[in-house]
């Protein structure tokens, strides 16, 4: 009988030419297995020992994460603050416009002083700010763990104000790279940020940046500035309490501005000082000695944040500036004395409660005056740019343009009489019509009936397009009554566009920065300037001659050739006069803000009267002189005085000679009282001392306005 063939004793072995393992002498493969040694069970000694944990284990993992954590986190940083500006100059975005001249006018942001030299300073300037802010900084590596230790335990122990562990590093750190925020994870960056640039910069290197960077209040920033701006002095010149305020200042500049808060200010410095005494920095009778500092702001005249140009021209400023990361400088076309000629006349026009701007440009385009209203500090709004009102008959100067475009001359002939044009009937102010006159003759007079009637023969577009070609790009309605100066506009753009007829060429873009800058192909495509019909200029300027001479501008005559128009819009709401004279071109508006009626406001008036004062400064002239009045004619056989017997006095002897006293020119003669022309004709003529008393005084100091 064939054994069972899975009996043990029996079962035959395992061929080990076939790769199979050979079991072990005595193997029962029915036997329990041993028993675990950890469970506390019976063990033979015969199985492998179990891997048991090294105490390092752990240890070493944590450092390996902190590694890796460590390089991750300068990965971040690398992206986030980028370390490499640690090396460049440390300062906050600010833009400081410049007169023509290279006279600072306006700054906006900060005030930058020049970065110092810790070096170079005194001791007693640095050690304030070390025994203030940071004992150890000549010893430590960016972080004082001593330090942090002493806020914490102040900080759980005190009641009061916390303090703050922070060394100048650190705070060179955040200033230069982080935000305010308190949270963990910038408290990490400042630290490893602190780090890098105690590695990277000297000690002198880093001091030297805080101090020309940190900010001090009253926008600040700098220790040059603030040494100027509180003290009127260098920091090579700061005393010990100087010194000592300054440092002070850092904890809270806002709250602690001397400007604002003196008291404050002087009490941080006398806690100032007693640091710098424990510190070692100062000896005790030195400390003693040092009494409050003295604040000489009142001797500095700061640069206004704004003003009416610095307003306007500030976008052009920083188009031109590019991008703005550190302290920039850019020159305007503003002339300072222009400037202030404009605003002491602006001033003393009697204006009550009416509003008024002026612009003054080159025949180029570059602003060199402008006033937006009566007072920047009550009122910001630019009435010269924002403002958008209508311009009366000064509208007029591309009617007669269109007219003139299409063949007609100053010459040609007009009819001055009432028209109606589709349902629209205009009239001429003063209810007066001269019948048939001449383009000229009606220019001067500001017919409104005449202009009608030539923007329905020449056409509404053609008036249009000669607007367009001058430079005006608001809205024009495409009705009739825009003769009249429906339109609303700038007082700006208007003036640019007197200033295409001064200049010979159109169109004149108003611009207040020095230099224009690298322009596009797209500016120099759609910019380009066009020249002026040379005949057609000639004809424009005998219209605009006309209105001073001998029209409705006579107030603005000057000794000089005057050119210009007059505009008044309907119930005197708004009165202009826009004109040139020389090398200016100067457009000036007055009106309500609320666009009310003004009785007895014209273009001929208080405006025309406001443009000849500017212009008589500006260009140093004086007012156009009255045309003196033919002699009287005598006949020879009468003679040129009066009998006795005419005065009553027949068969009465005077002497001959002068008749003192009356103030009349009266002589004793042989034929009689003679009138003595001759010193008549040498005495001033009343109208001209009337007109010549308006002329300011050549040796007048200008005032500085900025």
């Amino acid at each position: 009988m064939r054994p069972y063939p899975f009996t043990p004793a029996t079962a035959p072995s395992v061929n080990p030419d076939r790769g199979a393992v050979r079991e072990p002498a005595g193997y029962d493969p029915y036997r329990p297995e041993p028993e675990d040694p950890r469970d506390d069970r019976r063990y033979d000694g015969n199985a492998p020992a179990p891997y048991r944990g090294s105490r390092w284990r752990w240890p070493v993992r944590i450092a390996g994460a902190g590694i890796v954590l460590f390089v991750l986190a300068v990965i971040w940083l690398a992206f986030t603050a980028p370390l490499s500006k640690s090396l460049e100059p440390l300062t906050p975005p600010s833009i400081t416009l410049l007169a023509a001249d290279g006279t600072p006018i306006a700054r906006r942001g900060a005030i930058i002083g020049r970065p110092v030299d810790a070096e170079q300073l005194p001791a007693t300037v640095t050690n304030a700010f070390l025994a203030i802010e940071d004992r150890r900084f000549r010893t430590h590596w960016g972080v004082d763990p001593r330090g942090i230790a002493r806020a914490f335990w102040h900080n759980m122990t005190s009641d009061g104000r916390n303090q703050g562990g922070s060394t100048i590093t650190q705070q060179l750190a955040k200033n230069a790279f982080l935000d305010s925020d308190r949270t963990a994870a910038r408290k990490i960056r400042e630290v490893m940020i602190a780090m890098w640039l105690e590695a990277w910069l000297s000690k002198n290197e880093i001091l030297s940046r805080y101090l020309s960077n940190v900010y001090f209040g009253d926008n600040v920033y700098g220790l040059t500035a603030a040494a100027k701006h509180y003290f009127n002095r260098t920091p090579e010149e700061l005393s010990i309490a100087q010194s000592a305020m300054l440092a002070g200042l850092v904890k809270a500049p806002s709250r602690l501005a001397p400007t604002v808060n003196l008291a404050g200010a002087r009490a941080r410095q006398k806690l100032v000082v007693g640091a710098m005494a424990d510190a070692g920095f100062i000896t005790a009778a030195q400390a003693e000695e040092v009494r409050p500092a003295r604040l000489a702001t009142n001797r500095i005249k700061p640069l206004p944040d704004g003003t009416y140009f610095a307003d306007w021209v500030l976008p052009e400023a920083r188009d031109t500036a590019g991008e703005i990361a550190q302290e920039t400088t850019v020159t305007t076309t503003l002339d300072r004395r222009l400037q202030t000629a404009a605003e002491r006349v602006v001033r003393g026009a009697g204006l009550r409660d009416a509003q008024v701007a002026l612009v003054a440009m080159r025949p180029d385009g570059r602003v060199v005056a402008m006033v937006g209203g009566k007072n920047y500090k009550t009122s910001t709004f630019n009435r010269a740019v924002q403002a958008r009102r209508q311009s009366g008959s000064t509208f007029k100067l591309f009617v007669y343009l269109a007219a003139l475009r299409s063949g007609l001359t100053p010459d040609s002939m007009i009819e001055d009489e009432p028209v109606t044009i589709a349902e629209w009937s205009p009239k001429n102010s003063d209810g007066r019509y001269a019948g048939n006159i001449t383009l000229r003759r009606a220019f001067a007079k500001s017919s409104n009936v005449a202009a009608a009637r030539l923007t329905q023969q020449v056409g509404v577009k053609n008036v249009i397009r000669a607007a367009r070609d001058l430079g005006i790009t608001t809205p024009i309605p495409n009705e009739a009554t825009i003769a009249l100066g429906s339109a609303t506009g700038s007082l700006l753009e208007l003036t640019s566009a007197y200033a295409a007829v001064a200049a010979g060429a159109y169109p004149v873009r108003a611009r207040g920065v020095a230099e224009a800058g690298n322009r596009t192909w797209y500016d120099n495509l759609t910019g380009r300037s066009h020249r002026m019909d040379g005949a057609l200029r000639e004809q424009m300027l005998d219209l605009l001659s006309a209105s001073p001479e001998t029209g409705t501008g006579r107030e603005a005559a000057l000794s000089v050739k005057t050119y210009g128009k007059t505009g008044t819009t309907s119930d005197s709401r708004d009165a202009l006069f826009v004109g040139f004279a020389g090398d200016l071109v100067v457009g000036v508006w007055v009106g309500n803000d609320d666009n009310t009626t003004n009785p007895g406001l014209s273009g001929g008036g208080l405006p025309a009267r406001i443009w000849r004062d500017f212009m008589m400064r500006a260009l140093n002239v004086g007012p156009a002189v009255a045309p003196e009045p033919e002699p009287a004619m005598i006949e020879e056989d009468d003679g040129n005085g009066l009998g006795l017997e005419d005065l009553g006095l027949d068969g009465v002897q005077l002497p001959e000679g002068e008749i003192e006293g009356l103030g009349l020119g009266l002589r004793v003669g042989p034929n009689g009282i003679e009138i003595n022309r001759a010193r008549d004709r040498d005495a001033p003529r009343r109208d001209e001392r009337r007109r010549d008393d308006r002329a300011p005084p050549e040796d007048e100091p200008i005032e500085d306005e900025f």
